[in-house]
């Protein structure tokens, strides 16, 4: 099956040099094998230019290391990497992961590159990264979108005001981009490429441990990073749970939900994959698959949508809209008959027992459902002493303690809670007409279930 066109942008238009040692792919955002089409892309350049091919990734830590992340994220995140190293090594292609920024290892590697072969990522620090490694090298660069099933550019060429308004054009597109994707066979192996200064991603713990990381958030025993672990979870998920999703999705304490979003957030499986899986089962009606749909294409390419058209996706100031701002900001002298400080919020100290139940199984496994996060969300932004500072917090809280946090998505539903993507509801104190959630919202399910649910959870991470 070819790679659409769509997906595909020239960033150097040159011709491949002729005296080269490889081909070389940057694996950054795609941090998997199969259904990865950057990877097989490279593949495609590297049999017709008769040569290896070369994949490497740039390791960051220390003062360098990838903004807000901590030995949570870096231990899930070199799961995969030693799941992605030993599926190339079947295919016979080389792994290099060298500790640098991304631009720093793909720039020097790329001296001895016929061409280079990029993924997409739409957060800031990595268009910055994409910018670096332009300017720093001479060589032919593609580079290849595999983080949506619609490229963003085709879906929308502007800042989609909300769901409804991006939805039919995602519909009108996605059958194009719901394909298999055939791996390619590798025709000549990199196994005698001489390669200098890689790390070992065999043992990810050991590794994870030579690494200078913020480690008061620590690893979780509930998710394992890779491919193999993201498939096997959705495997599971279809047989188990799928039946069923559209109406217990919304119930924390149902196990309706895939746990997919760690593995997205790193690029570990393909949104592509996850569809066609979905589609094809065998357990689940009309109205479970559209559920699943909605949530893994049309919201979470809303939430691309949104970080690729708006600059300062991270500040309240130019994330949130402009009607939401003035009546938050009207109501700003507002009573707050509670006020906890960010401590207390991590602690899950404060008079809300779900919302603290919720809080344990963020902090303590690193997910927390949807239905719990939007009403999170609502509570600092009523507990704190004015909507800047809650936007803040709300945004700190998710990058450290989640492990698909740091995301797109994450950046857009915190803008959610203060009103983006939404309309002027009743107004009423402190929030204007932004959108209130009372405790109220907690009888929508089982709440006490859920907390036994959480409870059982937390008690694994200690076992």
């Amino acid at each position: 099956m070819a790679i659409q066109s769509a997906r595909i942008r020239l960033l150097r238009d040159v011709p491949p040099r002729e005296e080269a040692s490889y081909v070389l792919y940057l694996m950054q955002q795609a941090m998997r094998v199969p259904f990865n089409p950057a990877l097989e892309l490279a593949v495609e350049e590297a049999n017709r230019l008769k040569l290896p091919l070369l994949v490497c990734f740039g390791l960051l830590d220390g003062a360098n290391g990838f903004p807000e992340a901590n030995a949570r994220h870096y231990a899930f995140l070199l799961q995969g990497l030693a799941d992605a190293a030993a599926a190339l090594e079947r295919r016979g292609i080389a792994f290099l992961v060298r500790r640098g920024t991304p631009a720093e290892v793909a720039i020097d590697l790329s001296g001895k590159a016929a061409l280079l072969v990029l993924d997409r990522g739409y957060l800031a620090i990595q268009k910055r990264w994409y910018g670096e490694i332009a300017n720093g090298t001479e060589c032919r660069i593609v580079q290849v979108e595999g983080d949506v099933v619609v490229p963003v550019e085709a879906a929308s060429t502007k800042h989609e005001y909300a769901a409804r308004t991006l939805r039919p054009k995602l519909h009108r597109l996605w059958d194009d981009y719901l394909a298999p994707l055939t791996p390619r066979t590798v025709e000549h192996s990199a196994k005698g490429l001489t390669l200098k200064g890689g790390l070992d991603v065999s043992n990810p713990e050991r590794l994870l441990a030579t690494l200078t990381l913020d480690t008061v958030v620590g690893p979780v025993k509930r998710f394992r990073g890779g491919h193999t672990e993201a498939l096997k979870r959705l495997k599971t998920f279809l047989t188990e749970a799928f039946a069923g999703y559209g109406a217990g999705r919304n119930k924390p304490e149902a196990g309706a939900a895939s746990h997919m979003s760690p593995y997205l957030h790193f690029g570990q499986i393909s949104p592509v994959e996850i569809a066609l899986a979905i589609r094809g089962a065998k357990d689940g009606d009309r109205d479970d698959r559209s559920a699943y749909l909605e949530e893994l294409i049309v919201r979470r390419e809303l939430a691309m949508n949104h970080v690729f058209h708006t600059e300062g996706y991270d500040d309240y100031a130019r994330a949130v809209p402009d009607w939401a701002r003035k009546t938050l900001a009207a109501h700003a002298d507002d009573a707050r008959p509670t006020l906890y400080s960010e401590e207390e919020l991590a602690e899950g100290r404060t008079h809300d027992h779900y919302w603290n139940v919720a809080m344990r199984e963020m902090r303590e496994t690193g997910y927390m459902h949807n239905q719990l996060r939007m009403y999170w969300g609502k509570k600092i932004l009523e507990w704190s002493p004015s909507p800047e500072e809650a936007f803040a917090r709300t945004l700190r809280l998710n990058n450290r303690y989640f492990l698909d946090g740091r995301d797109a998505n994450s950046f857009t539903n915190v803008a959610w809670i203060f009103g983006l993507h939404d309309r002027p509801w009743q107004t009423r104190k402190i929030f204007g007409s932004v959108r209130y959630q009372s405790e109220n919202s907690l009888r929508k399910f089982d709440a006490k279930a859920y907390e036994r649910a959480v409870a059982r959870l937390c008690e694994a991470e200690t076992a």
